[in-house]
């Protein structure tokens, strides 16, 4: 597969469409001489300068290393060019419009029809604007295939064009990946469910308590507060919970690891499963802690806002300094910035080029101490709000507690927790687990011999 420099230098790409197009631009960008095989070379269109247009079985002559970029559908016209493939590199670039449309794996079938080719799936998680626009740096493309040296042929190809690559072993792993082009979502699913449950939940538990029973009980229509009031309501309290579910399993497979007095045995998939979103879910979290930045930021240019404020100018209204609600307004908007900022700071140190230059004790620092740091502040936030609210008799409309009471309770739980787990004694237990100590040891294997 590597007969001289001058053949490797030579591309060939099957298919003249856009992502034909894309990626011989990009080549002959690398460097490369780039030639397409087509049906119809003479009427297949404007091609990148510097590349030719000849027959199939032409251009698969002219070079060692082809890219497919043809749908599955069309690969019959391969099958009839076996003996011009014969020791030939076939990149199979193809995806389908959704999973499970055949039996076997694009790639797979590929190879079945040119046995005598060496078959590697990659570049299929690229797409045409992509490689036009030249946004290629850092992006990850994977590879798979029976050859070794082809592989590698492939992989330097994708290295020169600016592309880290990652090696998923054999062509049985092409069906993995060519689903992931058709994920949608698939690591938010969770977070994002949560969030618009819990969003769903406290929206209309919220106006229930403010807007309607306000209606009922006084007379009064204050149905302006939808728009701005219980937004800037529930977007921290669905923040604030989301933060909290961040760290709660991590605390629950902790005690986990201290009931079962090892760190060998699983733990449920349910847990598993929650711990894998983490990330997403404490994203979710700090998008909606911005909003309710964004919200607080513009609270004081609202109608309704200065018209009570005009209202008091001209009544000469005058309220006595209260050093102690100065105090706890201060506290208040203190510990709010000061979440808001490390929030910030766990955010950006998630991202891949950011974690990606801190050192493993680094990365833990952030994300478990200042993570558990930030829930603190955030839930102490919560609490200044309602200092002197939770023993008032008219804070419980129609015998229910606000919204700011129910979303303290999970984090709360969650500091409670983690403060047990801090006692020296849990400590040190739950340090020699994860070091690898047991506290029942395996019984011998029967019948060994003793030496």
């Amino acid at each position: 597969y590597s007969r001289n420099k001058k053949m490797h230098q030579l591309m060939c790409i099957f298919g003249t469409g856009d992502l034909g197009r894309s990626l011989g631009q990009r080549l002959l960008q690398s460097g490369y001489r780039v030639v397409y095989g087509s049906r119809r070379p003479n009427t297949c269109g404007p091609l990148p300068l510097g590349a030719q247009a000849m027959t199939h079985a032409a251009a698969a002559q002219s070079a060692s290393l082809i890219f497919v970029c043809v749908h599955r559908e069309h690969y019959e016209f391969l099958e009839t060019m076996r003996n011009q493939l014969q020791g030939k590199v076939l990149v199979d670039l193809s995806n389908n419009p959704k999973k499970g449309m055949y039996p076997e794996a694009n790639a797979i079938y590929l190879q079945r029809l040119v046995p005598r080719a060496a078959v590697v799936k990659g570049f299929n998680t690229l797409s045409a604007w992509a490689l036009q626009n030249g946004l290629l740096a850092g992006k990850q493309v994977y590879l798979c295939g029976d050859n070794a040296e082809a592989k590698r042929a492939v992989a330097e190809t994708a290295t020169k064009l600016g592309l880290a690559v990652l090696d998923k072993g054999s062509l049985s792993a092409a069906g993995e990946l060519e689903d992931f082009p058709l994920r949608l979502f698939s690591e938010w699913k969770i977070p994002l469910c949560v969030a618009v449950g819990l969003t769903a939940f406290f929206y209309f538990y919220l106006l229930i308590r403010d807007v309607i029973y306000a209606y009922v009980e006084n007379g009064r229509n204050i149905s302006y507060r939808i728009m701005m009031s219980l937004g800037n309501k529930v977007f921290p309290i669905v923040s604030l919970i989301m933060l909290a579910l961040c760290y709660l399993p991590g605390v629950i497979a902790a005690f986990l690891q201290l009931y079962r007095g090892t760190k060998y045995s699983r733990f449920p998939n349910w847990l598993d499963r929650w711990m894998l979103c983490r990330k997403q879910m404490g994203l979710v979290a700090l998008g909606f802690a911005f909003l309710h930045a964004v919200y607080t930021f513009v609270n004081p240019i609202r109608y309704n806002v200065r018209y009570n404020q005009i209202v008091e100018t001209k009544n000469n209204e005058i309220t006595p300094f209260d050093n102690t609600e100065a105090w706890g307004a201060d506290s208040f908007f203190v510990l709010g910035i000061l979440g808001f900022f490390l929030y910030v700071l766990l955010g950006l140190t998630s991202l891949p080029s950011v974690g990606g230059s801190l050192s493993w004790r680094e990365f833990s620092f952030v994300q478990s101490k200042l993570g558990y740091l930030t829930l603190f502040i955030c839930t102490a936030h919560g609490y200044i709000y309602g200092w002197n609210k939770f023993l008032k008799t008219s804070t419980y409309k129609w015998y229910t507690p606000p919204g700011y009471m129910l979303c303290l309770i999970v984090p709360s739980v969650v500091l409670v927790l983690k403060l047990l787990l801090l006692l020296p004694c849990v400590d040190r237990s739950l340090t020699r687990i994860r070091q690898g100590w047991e506290r029942t040891k395996p019984k011998e294997v029967m019948g060994a011999t003793n030496l």
